[in-house]
C-alpha cells in the first residue's frame, strides 16, 4: 500500500490527528527510568493508547538523534511498534546537494522503513528529488512554519508581491508528477491559512504547533472543512504526551486522543 493510500483510507475514516513522538526523557514519568529501555516503553505505551485515533505518527529524529547509538535504535524500535496501516512520518527536514541527499532518501525509506518524510526545499529541486523519486512515499515539504523565525525569509514579499512561501507552495504543485508531495503549514499561521488554503489544491498538509505552540484544533478543522479540505493532518506532541506523570499516563492519553478526535468529528459531521 503506497502512503498516499494509507492516509487517504484514515481520513475516509475521519481520522486527521497525527502523534508527534517528541519523546525527551528529561520529561517522560520517572518510573519508566527504571526501565532498561525507557524511551521505547514510553513510546510503546502512547502508540497503544492512541493508534485507534490517530492517522500518523511523526517521529522527531533530534530527540532519538541526541542519543547516540541507542537513539538510534529507539528510532528503528519505535518503527517498527507503528501499526503497518499507519503512516510513520520520519521527521527529519533533510534537504541537501544530489548525492547527499539521495543517501539520506536511502536512510529514510530502504533502512528505516518510513512511509514519509519532512523537507526542506530551500537549496533547490535537486536537493529534494531523491526523495521525489520514492513514487510510493509521502513527501512533506516545507511552505510556512509555526516559528517566529518565519519572518526571517519565509514571509519575505517579492517583487510579484507574493511572499516567498507562496513561491514555494507553487514549486511544490510543479513537482507533484507522482502525487508524492505534501506540505508542512504551521497551525500558528492562522491569519495567512484564510488566504491559502484554497492554493493547496488537493496536497496532504501536516500542521505542526497544535496546543504548547498556541494553534487551534478546532479552529483549524472548522477552516479546512468550511474549504470541502479533508486532507489535512493535525499534529499533537507535548500537548499530549506530557499531560500526566503518573503510571496511568496511557489512560489520561487515551482520554485526551479521544476527545480530540471526537472534536474533529462532529465538526465534520456538522458541515455534512
Amino acid at each position: 500500500m503506497t502512503a498516499l493510500k494509507k492516509l487517504k483510507n484514515k481520513i475516509d475514516k475521519n481520522l486527521h490527528i497525527c502523534v508527534g513522538l517528541d519523546t525527551d526523557t528529561a520529561k517522560i514519568p520517572r518510573h519508566l527510568l527504571r526501565s532498561a529501555d525507557p524511551v521505547l516503553e514510553f513510546n510503546k505505551i502512547i502508540i497503544e493508547n492512541t493508534y485507534e485515533f490517530t492517522s500518523a505518527y511523526k517521529i522527531n529524529f533530534a530527540f532519538y538523534e541526541k542519543l547516540g547509538a541507542k537513539g538510534f535504535e529507539y528510532l528503528s524500535q519505535t518503527r517498527k511498534l507503528i501499526p503497518p496501516d499507519t503512516l510513520a512520518i520520519a521527521d527529519a527536514k533533510r534537504g541537501d546537494i544530489g548525492n547527499t541527499s539521495q543517501m539520506y532518501a536511502k536512510a529514510v525509506f530502504d533502512e528505516l522503513k518510513f512511509d514519509a518524510v519532512t523537507l526542506s526545499p530551500y537549496m533547490g529541486f535537486d536537493s529534494i528529488q531523491p526523495f521525489l523519486a520514492y513514487k510510493d512515499k509521502l513527501n512533506f515539504i516545507l511552505v510556512l512554519t509555526s516559528n517566529k523565525g518565519a519572518e526571517d525569509f519565509e514571509k519575505t514579499k517579492l517583487e510579484d508581491g507574493k511572499f516567498l512561501y507562496q513561491k514555494v507552495l507553487e514549486k511544490i504543485k510543479e513537482w507533484n508528477t507522482e502525487e508524492n508531495c505534501g506540505i508542512v503549514y504551521g497551525a500558528t499561521n492562522s491569519e495567512e491559512l484564510k488566504k491559502d488554503i484554497l492554493l493547496f489544491d488537493d496536497l496532504p498538509v501536516l500542521l505542526p504547533g497544535v496546543g504548547a505552540q498556541g494553534g487551534n484544533l478546532e479552529e483549524l478543522t472548522k477552516q479546512f472543512i468550511s474549504n470541502n479540505r479533508k486532507n489535512f493532518l493535525i499534529n499533537i506532541s507535548r500537548a499530549l504526551l506530557y499531560l500526566n506523570s503518573t503510571p496511568k499516563f496511557g489512560y489520561a492519553v487515551r482520554n485526551y486522543i479521544l476527545s480530540q478526535s471526537e472534536k474533529i468529528r462532529q465538526i465534520i459531521e456538522q458541515k455534512l
